[in-house]
């Protein structure tokens, strides 16, 4: 059987996914082909299904529910941090501004929404919204990936942190981002695939130096230490599992964004 795991070129996800990538731990005659893409574009693709196992923004998980089902590992979760907007120069409110967005379906989009209703989304490839922040295009930035790492290196000011905000206002991590696997595989296959991929994940916190090595490749000009800090920002304990607070911090997420009507769906999340 072969299973496509599609996953965004980022060390976090590479290092989560190191054990399966490099065959590294016993499938049982499973065999993963890995899909990289950004997650904006994997949000679209899982909506029509293509892949039998996805990254995903959480943001986008109620508009492919019916065809997915969320693993309970795998999670891209910040505690205390997360997306953050950037400005050329000092703002002192957001309201009406032109912001730069990674993808409408992302989850820092989501949470940015919750934070100020009143702005105007520009739609930007993650990996260039600094750069056009710098070059003054837009009036701020939603930063996503290693981009909450080196804003600073560009001269660029942090209006908020919306990792810190979020927990300041529900006491809970931020769930950014988690892998889906597809209800048609039936559940037997389901539960399988996804405990493979939690020893990946764990495979990779033992071997961290190894995983690392692998993961820095695709880092995008990091360097070691700061893809180190980016890899244990979002590969942590509710990477294995999202537990109770991980659980509750999804439902809440999406909830308010249903109430605020941001999501147009309303969902109850099963996990496998």
């Amino acid at each position: 059987m072969k299973i496509r795991v599609a996953h965004s070129p980022d060390a976090d996800d590479a290092f989560m996914f190191y054990a399966l990538a490099e065959g590294k731990i016993d499938t049982n005659g499973i065999e993963f082909e890995h899909v990289l893409s950004d997650i904006q574009t994997l949000n679209q693709r899982a909506i029509s299904g293509e892949y039998e196992v996805s990254a995903i923004s959480i943001h986008a998980y109620p508009y492919v529910a019916v065809r997915y089902a969320l693993m309970s590992c795998g999670g891209s979760v910040g505690y205390k941090y997360g997306p953050i907007v950037v400005s050329k120069r000092p703002l002192k409110t957001l309201k009406g501004k032109v912001i730069a967005i990674p993808g409408m379906l992302t989850t820092a989009y989501l949470i940015l929404k919750l934070f100020e209703k009143n702005f105007t989304p520009k739609v930007i490839p993650f990996d260039q919204i600094i750069d056009e922040v710098s070059k003054g295009n837009v009036e701020a930035g939603l930063v996503i990936h290693e981009g909450q790492l080196f804003y600073a290196d560009k001269k660029l000011y942090k209006f908020i942190d919306l990792g810190e905000w979020w927990y300041e206002e529900t006491k809970l991590p931020l769930p950014l981002g988690g892998n889906i696997v597809r209800r048609d595989l039936g559940k037997e296959t389901m539960e399988k695939v996804s405990r493979y991929v939690r020893e990946s994940i764990k495979y990779s916190l033992e071997h961290r130096e190894e995983a690392l090595n692998y993961a820095i490749q695709f880092a995008r000009g990091l360097g070691k230490e700061k893809a180190s800090k980016f890899v244990s920002m979002y590969v942590n304990k509710f990477t294995i599992d999202y537990g109770k607070e991980g659980r509750k911090a999804i439902s809440i997420l999406l909830s308010k964004g249903y109430e605020e009507g941001i999501i147009t769906n309303k969902v109850e999340v099963d996990f496998v």
